[in-house]
């Protein structure tokens, strides 16, 4: 029979998913620091908190054998509670207290103050932006609303997240300087949807103005905007892109896909010939942006022609940074009434292919850069090579820029000059020119 671990509680949170749990789990260890409980994140502890993800298969898949693998831990007696919160949790709780009994507590998304009961803490309403930042110094998520209202049929989030809740622009002001104070100096705008941001509050939508608040923010270099949704974008966040030099010639704006037919299925409320034009707006507005999307491929009903169409629309469009996944048949969806007719191997077949027709793409837009000079941000040291990026590349998921260590010291969190030598699909090779950045925007 297991025994209590005699450790002191230090409480272990496990994050799983997107920028949003990582966002989720950063709050939850600032309110318990502010109880004065001992939180790590990913490391060990004898409490552990899973915020799961529930988005694909894949995803849940990951959680669920995360959530089993602590249970293990719990019956060999390395850990002595285990608490499950998250996406995952919100949308199947009955089926995971049945399945896994043993977890000694499940919480949803909107939760958080009962996991924080459930940990011995009280939730802090004073706290505003109190969070501990998982992500290196330089750089912090910022959510600028919870929820969903759009329709989307693919998609799980509204079951998980609720409907759109923007954060005040005041609040999100504070967390902002509460960030740069700790030494932030890029943030990342995410949330569910970043067009819809202030409709809720301000009758309007008001990115633009939160933009306007931010740049103000003393120590903040670099604002980057996340998952915008192509429906009914307010074009007068370009005019703030293109006139704010803290707000980076960078976009990511999911499309899902260009054929009119499987759009009106997905209910994007848009077509290939509006999605097109706002691209086409993007760039005649602010010419040297880098347009971040991602296209979901094997939709129900998606045909040879529906896919080639596709391809060939990503050959044209030739976007800057671009990813591709095999369609995940979710419950409870609108599309979960459709039939999923399109196999495993050919979804995966047209995503590689997307992917290797975008990895081509890529390289050749960055022989481009070769030759050019960029400011660039350091954010860790790896092997031979400080890594960095530019403003039109965000982290974990685009380009990076690699600097010789052997030659050069560099500081992580600094920007500087750095002249691109070699590139190569997905990574850029560069020299220092200059110890400190110059503006030119």
């Amino acid at each position: 029979m297991r025994t209590k671990t005699r450790k002191k509680n230090k409480i272990n949170v496990v994050t799983l998913g997107c920028s949003k749990n990582v966002y989720d789990s950063e709050v939850l260890m600032g309110q318990l620091k502010a109880n004065g409980k001992e939180v790590v994140h990913e490391e060990e502890g004898n409490v552990v908190v899973i915020n799961t993800c529930g988005f694909i298969n894949n995803a849940k898949e990951e959680s669920v054998n995360t959530i089993l693998e602590y249970m293990h831990k719990k019956e060999e007696g390395e850990v002595d509670r285990v608490f499950v919160t998250g996406c995952l949790s919100e949308r199947y709780k009955p089926d995971l207290q049945k399945e896994i009994p043993n977890v000694d507590a499940y919480f949803g998304t909107t939760e958080l103050p009962f996991l924080l009961k459930a940990l011995g803490a009280d939730y802090r309403h004073e706290l505003i932006g109190e969070r501990l930042t998982t992500t290196p110094k330089n750089y912090a998520y910022l959510k600028i609303s919870e929820g969903c209202d759009r329709p989307c049929s693919f998609c799980a989030i509204p079951l998980m997240r609720g409907k759109h809740k923007s954060t005040p622009i005041e609040q999100l002001v504070i967390e902002a300087q509460k960030l740069a104070v700790n030494g932030v100096k890029e943030l990342i705008l995410i949330a569910q949807d970043l067009t819809y941001y202030g409709l809720d509050l301000y009758k309007k939508r008001n990115l633009a103005e939160l933009l306007k608040a931010l740049v103000k923010v003393e120590g903040i270099e670099w604002i980057r905007l996340h998952y915008a949704f192509p429906t009914g974008f307010p074009i007068d966040v370009l005019q703030v892109m293109k006139n704010e030099p803290k707000v980076c010639y960078y976009i990511d704006i999911p499309l899902q896909h260009v054929s009119d037919r499987i759009l009106k299925s997905m209910k994007r409320a848009t077509t290939k010939a509006k999605t097109t034009k706002l691209i086409d707006m993007f760039r005649a507005t602010v010419p040297e942006m880098a347009i971040r999307t991602t296209l979901i491929v094997g939709y129900p009903g998606e045909t040879k022609e529906d896919f080639q169409e596709l391809k060939q629309w990503v050959k044209d469009m030739r976007f800057e940074r671009l990813g591709c996944f095999a369609y995940s048949h979710e419950e409870n969806t609108h599309a979960y009434t459709l039939e999923d007719d399109v196999p495993d191997e050919v979804k995966q077949e047209r995503a590689n292919e997307i992917m290797e027709l975008q990895s081509q793409i890529s390289w050749e837009l960055n022989q481009e850069k070769i030759g050019k000079c960029y400011k660039v941000v350091i954010d860790r040291k790896e092997g031979g090579y400080f890594v960095g990026r530019t403003e039109f590349d965000s982290p974990d998921v685009d380009n990076e820029v690699l600097i010789e260590a052997k030659d050069t010291y560099l500081k992580t969190g600094e920007f500087y000059t750095i002249k691109i030598t070699d590139a190569a699909d997905f990574d850029l090779y560069g020299v220092v020119v200059n110890q400190k950045w110059y503006r030119e925007r």
